[in-house]
Formats: structure tokens, sequence, C-alpha cells
């Protein structure tokens, strides 16, 4: 006679046997979540085509050719160089899609965009098997791929080029790729990638424009998400007067021949992105590449805290930023000076954040809203917290400073949440008594 076993989910069963279930140890996730994601849409010459794609900092050491045309140290690579100074990871976006990918006889570029133009077949005849052909693919004067082949139909694409099966090959010394184009930046374009990047994660979103009403897209689209959807994340963005703690206003330019003077963008939202949630920002020095404005006078720069400008000033030989604050000007009593504190935001947008995902990830649909599943979350809400008071990002706290309970409905609960932000030294004032 068989006997009973399996799962069970009550001790309803009728064989004997041994019903046994397997259960993973349920993960709190309440573990402080990483920084150091940004996403920006960029004016790029090379590259995939209306769709987000993610770089970490080892790729762009390493893969820049590939994934933006030009090598680690090309000039056009300056602003990237400078965000990855202090990011870990960009969802990027090619504001410029929609352009003609650039040909020749023999192959088509993979992207769209003028650095399309810098590529070259290079075919020879095969020295062991004049039948076959040595075919090259370069980009200016780097060898990228080659293959031994005897038409063109063998010929299989690689990461720069797709090759056109029916052409004949034939002995070049360099056949040049030309008619590639770049697609046109426009309004159009940044709400592609807004549409596009909204559904992903990131510290910060940064934008490289002068443009007052792409500015303000980007102001309002950063608004809508916090207010609206809850996704926490600051925008960076040049001169822009948000009075929003959910912007950052650059005030700086720079003065490069040739550059956008709002480059220091890319640096700006670098830091914004990577400083961890007990850490600040103030007195970080520049460490990029574009020659940054920062000759202010005393007055100029008590203004510039006052408005809400995020700036960068002289200090010996270095420069270096003033405060770390966002453009939040007009407090209220739900939002008090605290909020222009970029340390502050950081800390809620941590909490705010790594609590959406635990409870959609470990509660949602999962645990029962009854007193053992509220106590459960209420723990680890607290444990969260707890890791906060360790790295000193908040003080004073208390399990008591949380409170779960049901909410309206029989599938609500209701979180009563209170911190303290550590925010680190920013002024000294002292008194030296004389004997």
């Amino acid at each position: 006679m068989p006997l009973g076993g399996g799962n069970f989910l009550t001790q309803n069963k009728v064989l004997p046997g041994s019903y046994i279930n397997f259960v993973s140890l349920a993960r709190a996730n309440a573990n402080l979540s990483s920084r150091g994601v940004v996403a920006m849409p960029l004016e790029l010459d090379w590259g995939k085509d209306n769709e987000v794609f993610e770089v970490t900092s080892a790729d762009f050491q390493k893969n820049s050719l590939k994934i933006f045309g030009y090598p680690y140290t090309h000039p056009k690579l300056k602003g990237l160089r400078d965000l990855f100074q202090n990011a870990k990871t960009l969802f990027a976006y090619k504001l410029t899609s929609g352009g003609v990918k650039a040909s020749n006889t023999f192959a088509t570029a993979l992207y769209s965009g003028t650095r399309g133009n810098a590529l070259k077949t290079v075919i020879q005849a095969n020295v062991d098997n004049p039948a076959k052909f040595d075919v090259r693919t370069l980009i200016d004067t780097t060898v990228v791929d080659q293959q031994t082949v005897a038409t063109a139909a063998e010929l299989v694409a690689n990461e720069y080029v797709s090759f056109k099966s029916a052409a004949t090959l034939a002995v070049t010394a360099s056949t040049p790729f030309t008619g590639g184009t770049n697609g046109t930046v426009n309004g159009t374009a940044h709400q592609a990638f807004l549409d596009k990047i909204e559904s992903y994660s990131y510290n910060a979103l940064g934008v490289v424009t002068t443009d007052s009403v792409t500015k303000g897209l980007y102001a309002n689209f950063a608004q809508r998400l916090r207010d609206e959807i809850g996704q926490k994340f600051q925008a960076v963005i040049h001169q822009k007067a948000a009075d929003y703690e959910g912007v950052v206003n650059v005030k700086n330019s720079v003065s490069d021949v040739g550059e956008n003077e709002a480059s220091l963008v890319y640096w700006v939202t670098g830091i914004i992105a990577g400083c961890e949630v007990n850490k600040s920002n103030l007195n970080k020095r520049y460490d990029g590449e574009f020659a940054v404005e920062a000759d202010f006078t005393q007055s100029q720069l008590e203004a510039a805290i006052q408005a809400g400008e995020f700036t960068l000033h002289k200090v010996g030989a270095d420069i270096r930023v003033l405060s770390d604050i966002n453009s939040l000007v007009t407090t209220s009593d739900t939002k008090g000076d605290v909020f222009k504190e970029n340390q502050t935001v950081r800390v809620l947008d941590q909490i705010a954040n790594d609590i959406a995902v635990l409870f959609n990830t470990k509660y949602l649909g999962n645990v029962p809203n009854d007193e053992a599943g509220r106590i459960s979350l209420w723990s680890d809400i607290v444990k969260h917290h707890e890791q906060l008071q360790t790295i000193r990002a908040i003080e004073d706290f208390s399990d008591a400073d949380v409170s779960v309970s049901q909410g309206d409905t029989k599938k609500a609960v209701v979180v009563n949440d209170a911190v303290t932000v550590v925010n680190t030294m920013a002024q000294l004032y002292m008194t030296v008594v004389v004997g």
C-alpha cells in the first residue's frame, strides 16, 4: 500500500506518511541598496538606436570603441570620463537616433551616425590560399575584425558592420564608408528617452542642455515621477531654478572651446548618484577634465546658496563643491530647510526606494495582512533603519519610531515612520578665551 506524502498546506491528510514542505528561508531583503546608477540621454555619433542600453564603468573603460565608436581617451568622451569618475552604471540613450548608416561596396555600418564614416574595408589575397581573401574591418587605423573567406556570402557580421552577401570581393587597399549621418536632436528625441527611461531605477538623471524648454521638460518629469509614482531620484540640470528638492541646479558653466557650456552636468550627475547615503559632496574636489568657470566673490557664493544653486568655487588651486544642495528655496511646515540638503534627500530616497522594493518583492501578494504579517514588515523596516543608524546616516532611532497597522481595507497596511537625518559638518563656530 503506498504511503501518503508530498507538500501540505493544512494538517488535513488522510493517508499515513510523511508530508514535508521544503521552503526557502524568507529573505528579509531589508539591506541598503547600492548607489551610483545614472540615466542620461547623449548626443552620440555611434551606438544603439532608439533604446536604453546599460554601460558599467568597466564596460566604458574596456569597450568604449565598440559602444560609443571612440577609444576611451578620445576627446569626444571627455564628458563620459567625468561622469564615470563617480558613477558605477549608466543607462544611456542615443538622442541622435534615426540617422543614416554609413556604407561602402562591401558592408553597412551596424549603427547610424557620423562615426560610421571612419570605417574602412581592406581586402587582400590570402597568402596561404590565393583563392581566398583576408577581409579586415578598420575604424580609423584600428583593425576591429578580420575574416578569411572565398566569397562575400561567407562573411559574418561583426560588432561594427554587417556585410553585403551579394558583393563581389576584390583586393582593395582601403574602401571607406560614407553617408553616415546623425539623427536630429529635438523635443521629440528627448521625450522618447523619457518615455523609455520611466520604467528604470536610478539615483540621478542628468541632461546636458542649455535649452530652457528642454530643461523644464526634465524638471517636470522628475517632479511627476517623484511625487506621483514614487520613483525617487534627482535630476541634474544646468541653471534651472526649479525650487524643488528633486532637481539639482548646476550654476557653473564650462569654457572649453567646442563644448556645451552645460557639460559640468556630467560630473555633477556622477557625484549626485555615486555619493553614499551617509556622505556629502560638500567640499568635494573637481577631478574632471573641463575648464570650469568658478570665479565668484564671497557675496556671490552666499547668494548662490540662498538661490539653491549647486556651485563649484575656487579653493587655492582646487575647484570644490561649495555646498551639497538642491534647487529648493521655498520652505513650508512640511518641507523645512533640511530638505534643501542633498544628504537629507539621499537618506529619504534610500528609505523610500528600499522599503518599496522590500514590500513589493517579499510582502505584496505573499504575506497575509494579519498581526503576524504586520509584525514581520515592522521588523524588516526596523532592521533597515538600524543599518542606516549604524553607518551614521540617521541618529536617535528607536524601534518605537516605526508602527505598522491595518489600513481602511483588509488589503492595506499603514506605516508611520520617523527618522532624524545626520548631515556632515559644514560650519565651525569657535570661541577662544584668551587669559
